[in-house]
């Protein structure tokens, strides 16, 4: 394991202090780094895991950052979603202020389409816009095709979630409009308070 000069993120300099007193009261506190991982997305919100663990256990690549004694050890895995972040003490405690969005890049351009609209829509569904919001545990369903307008249920993470208007305005619908220029209006029928979808009723 090699300190790399790599800056993926940064704390302040009461964050770094507030870490270092509470890693004092740890056995082998010297020995100790803070590890940052991001777990998940949880309401379009990345989950983050700070914890200590002894710097001789971080992984070849890992990102290890050093703050005057305090060695920070950023999770591979987590780098490039952390990247540009800054770490501050509130009076909440630890807040992390990460300038990269949880919510989902879906993938515009592609292949050209081919087919019927209703065709050409599913097959955006299936190829980029579902594998993009999968891993925020959500998926789109087309549920109709009316003129200039597509249907679409939002169901798994996506369904109940607070951000699922943002999900379709800025990815689902840009990704759409983008491919399929016929389709000017992309509507949510699903009932995010409920869990049904009032389309049906």
């Amino acid at each position: 394991m090699a300190v790399t000069t790599r800056t993926v993120l940064s704390l302040t300099p009461e964050a770094v202090t507030a870490v270092r007193d509470i890693r004092s009261q740890e056995p082998d506190a010297a020995e100790l780094a803070l590890a940052i991982g991001i777990t998940g997305v949880d309401h379009m919100r990345f989950v983050y895991e700070l914890t200590f663990i002894p710097l001789v256990d971080a992984a070849p690549d890992d990102v290890v950052q050093v703050f005057g004694d305090l060695p920070v050890v950023v999770r591979a895995g987590s780098v490039s979603r952390l990247e540009g972040s800054t770490i501050t003490i509130t009076e909440a405690g630890l807040t992390i202020d990460n300038p990269n969005g949880a919510s989902p890049k879906i993938p515009s351009g592609g292949a050209p389409l081919e087919g019927p609209l209703a065709q050409r829509l599913q097959t955006l569904l299936d190829e980029q816009i579902n594998p993009a919001i999968a891993g925020h545990g959500g998926y789109a369903r087309l549920v109709s095709v009316e003129g200039d307008t597509a249907f679409l249920q939002l169901g798994g993470g996506c369904q109940g979630c607070g951000m699922a208007a943002v999900t379709l305005r800025q990815g689902i619908e840009v990704a759409i409009m983008e491919s399929i220029p016929e389709i000017q209006h992309v509507i949510d029928v699903t009932d995010h308070e409920s869990g049904q979808n009032p389309y049906f009723h």
